[in-house]
């Protein structure tokens, strides 16, 4: 009979500007799985939460994915959870931080590793499991927001996981070890996608950004595309993501994101959006 996850939190810090921020480890059948927790201070839920899928070469912890998580807190009342990647983070026992390491042992794994998409899959539902039987989440709707990497193992985590009802996806393309993969999940997303696509990215180059957003399947989705290499996503296109999954997520709940007075949900000004990989 397995056993249930197991979460393990570490020391917290206190609270700023009304944003706790709780590190995690969750064991799944002894797997351990390292994660961070962003909630408002002092609720309880039901509340919004969306998944943080960082990228190749980064962590949990990178400037662009703790603002991202800050802000949906801060400004929108919606809780974020991010967990480290295959041979990243806290994952590695080894210690390493270097992200040309982990990118490339990322590879090593995605050539030759055929369980590795479903094993963060698992993962994933793992902690999501586990977060929303706390009481300051709860049972609320689920996004979730993947580039690059994020987009590898997190497309096929939209499609499986049925409690997620909006996704931000892109820097990413029908190719790699997984692309046949990829394009059969890409096939089978339902829910609205915001899909974004850099005009000189040569990780994933364009033309495989066009193919993988005209094989989603799902007939609520738009794509930005931006001028600029794979890392080089504008400011207002991160500000972007924040409003478009807002604007899908808090309705559920009865809920909206304040004015900015010109009749727009503000999504906040998060620093340091920083490299998606």
């Amino acid at each position: 009979m397995p056993t249930a996850p197991h979460l393990d939190w570490h020391p917290e810090a206190a609270p700023t500007k009304g944003v706790r921020q709780r590190r995690f480890d969750l064991d799944r059948a002894g797997r351990s799985v390292p994660g961070i927790l962003w909630t408002p201070e002092d609720v309880t839920g039901p509340r919004a939460l969306v998944l943080i899928g960082h990228g190749a070469a980064q962590t949990k912890s990178e400037t662009y994915v703790v603002a991202l998580a800050r802000t949906l807190v801060r400004h929108h009342g919606i809780a974020a959870v991010a967990i480290d990647g295959p041979v990243h983070g806290d994952r590695r026992t080894d210690g390493v931080a270097d992200g040309s390491v982990m990118m490339l042992e990322f590879g090593q794994r995605w050539a030759d590793d055929a369980g590795l998409t479903d094993d963060m899959i698992a993962d994933w539902r793992a902690v999501l499991d586990t977060v929303q039987g706390l009481p300051e989440i709860g049972p609320g709707p689920v996004g979730y927001w993947g580039l690059s990497m994020g987009t590898i193992l997190g497309l096929p985590l939209v499609v499986a996981e049925p409690r997620i009802s909006v996704a931000v996806l892109g820097l990413m393309g029908v190719s790699g070890p997984t692309k046949a993969r990829i394009a059969a999940d890409a096939a089978a997303v339902s829910v609205p996608v915001l899909f974004l696509l850099q005009w000189d990215d040569t990780l994933f180059p364009r033309e495989k950004g066009f193919e993988l957003f005209h094989t989603i399947g799902t007939k609520d989705k738009r794509l930005h595309a931006n001028p600029g290499a794979h890392s080089a996503v504008p400011a207002d296109e991160f500000l972007a993501t924040i409003r478009f999954l807002s604007d899908h997520l808090l309705p559920a709940l009865g809920s909206s994101s304040p004015d900015d007075g010109d009749g727009h949900a503000s999504a906040g000004t998060p620093a340091g959006a920083g490299d998606r990989r």
